[in-house]
């Protein structure tokens, strides 16, 4: 029941939306508005797509910050005489 009043709700929303940006679009300059708004749409999702990028190379940079140091620990370590 309250998944058919939210389904309802977001059905509700999702047409007045459409119909705001259909009356946005013919209103005078309207319709540079609409391209705005639809180009930065675009540019929001391409920059989501790199910062999930930057988020996997922190990880591989962290990663490899922890082996240079381990090596650096390693070599640091006086070696036994033999």
């Amino acid at each position: 029941m309250a998944d058919e009043r939210r389904n309802d709700l977001l059905g509700k929303l999702a047409e007045l939306s459409e119909e705001a940006i259909h009356r946005l679009q013919d209103a005078p300059g309207g319709d540079r508005l609409v391209g705005a708004m639809n180009t930065m749409r675009d540019r929001l999702d391409e920059l989501q797509r790199r910062v999930r990028g930057l988020d996997e190379l922190e990880q591989r940079l962290s990663a490899l910050e922890k082996k240079v140091a381990k090596l650096q620990k390693d070599a640091a370590a006086p070696k036994p005489k033999q």
